[in-house]
């Protein structure tokens, strides 16, 4: 079923393999981007499942509003911990705490990050799982790479994501928040395909599953030179690496405090 489509998608992107995808800045532009990003997917290994998760895509409209409409950046920190519910966070952050020690103990352990911060970061990014997107992950990481705003920082997330399908570990259909982010702690495909791991034991990667996501969170920051037993407040070894996970500066501040008021 596969094999049609792929190749009839090989042939008609063909002729400009040797160019990149030209981005846009409308709707307009995207069909004919598609074709010759498709010849730059494959050429970075994507196969016939994600070239044509790839043809399939549409230009994600609610995708382009939210980048182009991002607050966080412009907000003090007073009103941006007022906004995401700092307080309410910290209360049931410390409450998951108590309820999953084991859980959180044994992720320390291996990664070397504390319980507080994954359990921030988890109540920051989706309510604890309560909301973890409404749109197609795949249309949507597309849609901003094509888009001309930062379409070099995409790029790789996209390929990543048309991986993550050829590999199985996403659908074509998979949904996720409006920038293409996955699962309970909302991870970019790149990070997603590099730092996703099995944390339930059940031989497979999904982010969707809880004690998977925050496993991936875990290792992410360890990745990310995360050191044992360091702190993690502004001016502390590791706050560098809660800068990692997002650039605004008032959510990474968020982060180190409601870390260090969930661990106590």
């Amino acid at each position: 079923m596969l094999k049609p489509i792929f190749t009839a998608l090989i042939i008609s992107v063909a002729p400009v393999a040797a160019h990149a995808a030209a981005c846009g800045n409308t709707s307009s532009g995207y069909g004919a981007w598609k074709a010759a990003f498709a010849a730059e997917a494959q050429k970075a290994g994507v196969g016939a499942r994600g070239l044509q998760a790839l043809a399939n895509t549409t230009y994600s409209t609610g995708t382009i509003k939210a980048d182009r409409n991002q607050k966080s950046f412009k907000l003090t920190f007073e009103r941006f911990w007022q906004v995401r519910g700092g307080d309410t966070i910290v209360a049931q952050g410390r409450k998951r705490k108590a309820r999953n020690a084991d859980f959180y103990a044994a992720l320390e352990r291996k990664y070397g990050v504390p319980a507080g911060v994954i359990i921030a970061i988890h109540g920051m990014e989706t309510g604890f799982g309560g909301f973890m997107g409404d749109t197609n992950v795949v249309s949507a990481i597309n849609t901003l790479t094509y888009d001309c705003r930062r379409s070099d920082f995409f790029r790789p997330h996209a390929i990543a994501a048309l991986k993550m399908v050829d590999k199985g570990i996403i659908s074509a259909s998979a949904i996720g928040a409006k920038h293409g982010e996955l699962g309970h702690t909302q991870f970019l495909p790149g990070n997603a395909l590099k730092y996703g791991v099995d944390g339930n034991g059940d031989g497979r990667i999904d982010l969707t599953n809880q004690a998977d996501a925050l496993a991936s969170t875990a290792n992410f920051l360890a990745g990310k030179g995360w050191r044992k037993g360091k702190g993690y407040q502004e001016g502390e070894p590791n706050f560098k690496v809660i800068q990692a996970w997002n650039a605004a500066g008032v959510y990474q501040k968020a982060i180190a405090i409601m870390g260090k008021r969930i661990d106590g």
